[in-house]
């Protein structure tokens, strides 16, 4: 089946009556004994009531495989009646003269929880494709604008016992407000441009921001702004998940070029000096910053993303460097698929509002090829921690359930995390034999029954610590060694002066001291050369 409401909340009658198709399958194929673990779990507690929430379906691949999500992982365990439904497929925000997103819209302003598969920015072939009257454009503004967006949280996603990209958590607060993403623009011709702000109050003196003449015969003459009465929201937000997750933070901006941003700076420093410098400071997590909150140029951001994989930092900049950067830490931590996007924001009443979402598209390419009957391996892991998060949100909103909400929440993660570690997940992660969409999701959802059916409480698993072996420092003869020597031997064939080796260097390094290990065929070579020379000087 496929989700096709238009713009008004439904119950979930179209969904358990899917359970009961999925249930029905299931006992046909090899899942008796999970189903009867499931049917064990509902009498002998029945479904956990989860709080109400906004649900946004998206479509393609990434609606397809959350369609599965939902079907085996959550509606066995889950009544989800108080849950608001709305179609953001092209066809229905078309169908609706985009009344459905104005609706969404209002739903999580209401709600305060919200959870958004991926959806589709019509191109202009796909208006043809899919028979649209007008492309509509990304629902993503009008979320921001909807709900007072503060931030855009992006975090990367770590799997117990499995090296991604960035050992340890990597931060980021991507300002929600502002940029060229809110600019108006026009092409013009040779003339002048003029910029002027009329105040509020028009009996205050209207102020010119630029005035500059236009030479070419064809420019682009782009305004926008940067708002900054959410940055103080920001700051506590960012600087509050930092101390939490121990880890560094910096702040990211062009302000040595773009002068208008030094008030995003001043802002943050301000708020970090006031309320959350001395936290640091006891936590000692500003070592390696000069014990204060440290600056980065974008430029010098980029750079560091690269070299700092062991993770465990932080950054919060603007609108449109938050986006660059991310990317670049999707790149280093294998792709967008492990890194989160949660959107927040905040009511009337001061009460924060979190959208989560993964930070991947629909997955088009997998899409056409499920169409056309082919197997696909579809890694959901990014939605289903967007969809866990939500959810949880949504409990701490309302808490009367939030204990057996977050039981199902952390089975659901353990139950996921297991079938990558045991080489049970999709295949970017476990190669050719990974599992299809279909066979992880069945997995994942096998997992998780006997999980919930045990009635015990998630216990995330901790991947087994090598015991350190005391450094060789530590013995008594090293007071002979003679370091200055030694950090210019390293300095040698440090080539490029970055404090570490890198392995073109270390070639060089072997090859210059004679160490380089030599291939079998070479080191039977070599023996076979010394004993010939030992048998000729034995009989000489």
């Amino acid at each position: 089946f496929r989700f096709r409401f238009a713009s008004v909340p439904i119950t979930f009658k179209i969904m358990l009556s899917s359970m009961r198709g999925f249930q029905r399958g299931a006992r046909q194929s090899s899942g008796v004994w999970v189903q009867a673990a499931v049917r064990a779990f509902a009498a002998s507690s029945g479904k956990i009531p989860a709080p109400p929430m906004t649900y946004i379906s998206g479509e393609e691949m990434s609606w397809y495989t959350m369609k599965l999500i939902q079907e085996s992982w959550v509606q066995p365990f889950i009544d989800t009646g108080k849950w608001e439904y709305y179609d953001l497929s092209c066809k229905n925000r078309d169908d609706t003269d985009d009344k459905v997103l104005h609706d969404a819209v209002a739903s999580g302003a209401r709600l305060g929880a919200i959870f958004k598969e991926p959806t589709v920015t019509p191109s202009a072939e796909q208006v043809k494709l899919f028979g649209l009257k007008k492309p509509r454009g990304s629902p993503n503004g009008a979320m921001r604008r909807g709900w007072n967006g503060i931030t855009i949280s992006r975090d990367t996603i770590h799997i117990p016992g499995i090296k991604l990209g960035f050992d340890k958590p990597v931060f980021f607060e991507r300002h929600a407000v502002g940029g060229e993403y809110g600019a108006g623009w026009s092409n013009v011709g040779k003339g002048r441009v003029l910029t002027t702000f009329f105040p509020e109050n028009i009996n205050e003196k209207p102020i010119i921001i630029d005035g500059r003449a236009v030479e070419d015969a064809t420019s682009a003459v782009v305004v926008y702004d940067n708002p900054l009465d959410n940055v103080e929201d920001l700051a506590h937000i960012f600087f509050a998940r930092c101390l939490e997750a121990n880890i560094v933070p910096y702040v990211v901006t062009k302000k040595t070029v773009f002068k208008w941003q030094e008030a995003f700076w001043q802002r943050m420093k301000k708020v970090f000096d006031e309320h959350y410098k001395e936290k640091y400071l006891a936590a000692g997590l500003l070592k390696t910053t000069g014990n204060d909150l440290m600056h980065l140029i974008s430029d010098a951001a980029t750079m560091q993303i690269i070299r700092w994989t062991g993770g465990g930092f932080g950054m919060a900049c603007h609108n449109y460097d938050g986006d660059m950067l991310t990317d670049e830490v999707a790149q280093v931590h294998r792709s967008p698929g492990f890194i989160t996007s949660n959107l927040i924001g905040k009511s009337a009443d001061g009460t924060l509002i979190k959208e989560f979402e993964a930070s991947h598209g629909t997955v088009a390419d997998l899409w056409y090829a499920h169409q056309r009957g082919e197997e696909t391996s579809m890694n959901p892991l990014g939605m289903v921690v967007a969809l866990l998060g939500a959810m949880e949100h949504a409990a701490v909103l309302h808490p009367a359930n939030k204990e057996d909400i977050f039981r199902w929440t952390g089975h659901c993660r353990e139950a996921m995390y297991k079938a990558f570690r045991t080489g049970n997940g999709t295949r970017d992660l476990s190669g050719p034999e990974g599992l299809t969409t279909e066979q992880f999701v069945k997995y994942v959802g096998d997992e998780l029954a006997t999980r919930m059916a045990s009635g015990e409480m998630p216990v995330p698993f901790v991947p087994e610590q090598v015991a350190a072996t005391p450094s060789k420092k530590l013995r008594r003869h090293f007071e002979n060694i003679d370091e200055a020597a030694m950090k210019a031997f390293f300095d040698r064939f440090d080539t490029d002066g970055n404090g570490d080796i890198s392995f073109e260097e270390f070639v060089e390094m072997t090859l210059d001291l004679s160490i380089a290990p030599l291939k079998k065929e070479a080191v039977k070579e070599h023996e076979k050369k010394v004993a010939t020379k030992g048998t000729r000087e034995g009989s000489s």
